[in-house]
């Protein structure tokens, strides 16, 4: 069995590899993603079936999205905000770093 100090070195070595911080980054964010869409789904009281329809997708999409398991188009983002009666928003914004002289 593996403590909470084996865990906390594996995932450091892990995070450590190359393209590892990215791939986190991007599970972060389709979860996040996710999340919102579910939140705001069920506030409407509509099933996974309900946002599917009127997104013009399938249930099983709507499932795997809600889940984080899939990291989704701008298209499938305005679908599914269109369908919410939602805003899309997209932004870069740049880190608050400290200058270096």
């Amino acid at each position: 069995m593996v403590d909470g100090n084996d865990w906390a070195e594996l995932r450091e070595r892990r995070l450590a590899e190359p393209g590892a911080a990215e791939a986190y980054d991007a599970a972060r964010l389709a979860y996040e993603l996710g999340k919102a869409v579910r939140e705001m789904r069920e506030q409407r009281d509509w099933t996974q079936s309900r946002l599917a329809e009127v997104a013009g997708m399938t249930q099983p999409a709507i499932a795997r999205f809600e889940a984080g398991g899939t990291v989704p188009t701008i298209p499938v983002l305005e679908r599914l905000a269109h369908a919410l009666d939602a805003e899309l928003v997209v932004r870069l914004t740049p880190h608050l770093r400290p200058v270096t002289a």
